[in-house]
This record gives C-alpha cells, structure tokens and sequence, in this order.
C-alpha cells in the first residue's frame, strides 16, 4: 500500500529545470541544444489550480527528450528549444508542444530568439545543457590532443552560454509563486571524481558555483535550485523501452532514462517550505563511488 501510495504522488504531476548531464552517448550534438518548453500543470495539482510554465534547455534528444516525453500531462504547453527539432518526439497525449531553434554555441542569438518566444512568466527552469570534447569518455582522449576550437566550444557553451540565459531568464520568475531551478551537472564535476576530461569537467565545476550564487543572489525570491549530479546515462534505451529491461543495459554502469524523470518529478512535487540542494546519483556498480 505503502508503494502504491508513493508512485501516485511521484505521477501526480511535474514543473520543470535546466541541465546539462554526464552520460557517454550522443555526444557533441546533444548540447549545443538548447530545448526550451513551458507547461501548464493541472488543477490540483502544484498550485492549487494555477497554471504552470516549465522551460526545459537542451531537450532535443537522449535525457533532454526522455524530460520531454515522461513529465509532461494533458493541458500542458511546451515550448521546445533546441538546434533541431527531433522528428520522432512521442510526447504525452493532450501536451502542445511548440519549438524554438537555437544554437548556444552563437549565445547572443540563441538568448534573443528564446527570450522573444517565452511567456511573460516561468514557475521552473530545467537546464540540461552541456558538451564535452569529442573523445571524451573513449580510451583514445588525451586533453593534448584536444584541438583549442574544441576546448573554447566546451567552455563557451557550458559556463558563458549558461551564464547568459540564466540571466535573462530567471527574472521572469519573479512571479512565480513556486520558482524552482534544476541544473544537470555531473559526477565529472564532483572532487576526486576519478574522469580525465579537462574541459568537461571544469565546466561542470563551474555549474555547482552558479547553483550556489543563485541560490544566495534570489535567496529573498525563495527560488529552489538544486543540482543533479548525474553519473553514466544509457541514453539507448529510451522511455518507450520497459524500465526493468533499460536498466540491464550496461550491466549495473548506466543509469536509465526512466530514474532520473522519476527522481525530478519527485523534486518538482515538493512543497514551497523545502528543496534538495544536490542529489549525487551514479550508476550502482561505478567503482568511483
């Protein structure tokens, strides 16, 4: 009864973040996405009736998709911001999904065409952004091998692209009467974290030193920011596929899709009196940890 209880409260309904995650798939495509999308949530449900906008970046495949397809309900509005819009999105029935095409590698534009596009207030932003070098995660990297375009890339989209639109987004929460910020970093981005890629890692160093100065910079507007430390995602597998059968890919090193939409609707559903500050979660066999 205990369980029953629990999965209806985490399917209650969901608000929305911004993140960036440290999975060793799609690579260098998946983050100069920048996905955006809004959603209104339910009677009932967070609010107490009042509509909700959720803001989603960089959504246009692996983890940003599954966010897309697993936290969105009928009546919601979603706004989708990314390089290219994914051709086989199944979001759920009854969601309006609209798009944005952006690249956060020119962030000057990028920041532009979202700001133009977005409803005059965001209750959550979800930040998913986030590149690494091209042979990050292989046995072949070397960071003095790493040509210095690529290294500026990783550094421009994940800490001065973010830095960006942050700033221009999170005055539209004022309003809000539950604002709420989720950051995906990465357990790259953790001390001692045992991965060699340079860039990647500093960047993600650098998005828990944003989550901490936001947190004080709108302490007195009582926005939530909470940063997922996420490990290796099997980011083949995605929602349509049986939770049970994704997490047997990778033999106990990857961590399913299904885990992380579950664990951020549960973020999403807490009340207004309290937030998680930073939720470190790897793989059950990553001998890091």
């Amino acid at each position: 009864m205990q369980r029953r209880s629990l999965c209806l409260a985490l399917s209650a309904g969901v608000r929305a973040a911004i993140i960036p995650f440290a999975g060793a798939a799609d690579k260098f495509d998946e983050s100069s996405i920048l996905l955006v999308w809004c959603r209104r949530v339910t009677a009932a449900r967070i609010h107490f009736g009042e509509a909700v906008n959720i803001l989603i970046i960089g959504a246009s495949r692996g983890l940003g998709k599954a966010f897309v397809e697993g936290l969105g309900t009928k009546g919601d509005r979603v706004i989708g911001v990314s390089r290219r819009r994914p051709e086989d999105l199944k979001p759920p029935t009854g969601v309006d999904v609209d798009w944005i095409e952006a690249d956060l590698s020119n962030p000057a534009l990028a920041v532009q065409q979202v700001m133009s596009a977005l409803p005059e207030r965001l209750d959550v932003v979800m930040c998913n952004v986030g590149i690494w070098e091209r042979e990050a995660f292989e046995s072949s990297y070397a960071f003095s091998r790493c040509s210095d375009l690529e290294l500026m890339e990783v550094v421009q989209v994940n800490i001065a692209s973010t830095i960006l639109l942050l700033k221009h987004l999170l005055p539209r929460m004022s309003g809000a009467a539950k604002p709420q910020l989720i950051l995906t970093g990465s357990t790259s981005g953790l001390p001692r974290s045992g991965r060699p890629e340079v860039a990647f890692a500093a960047s993600k160093f650098a998005l828990s030193g944003m989550a901490d100065a936001l947190r004080e910079e709108y302490r007195a507007q009582r926005l939530a920011v909470t940063c997922l430390q996420l490990g290796y995602l099997n980011t083949e597998d995605d929602l349509s596929v049986p939770r049970e059968q994704a997490a047997e890919r990778g033999a106990g090193q990857l961590i399913p899709l299904h885990d992380v939409v579950s664990l951020t609707r549960a973020l999403l559903n807490l009340s207004d009196a309290s937030f998680a500050r930073e939720i470190i979660l790897p793989a059950i066999l990553d001998e890091r940890f």
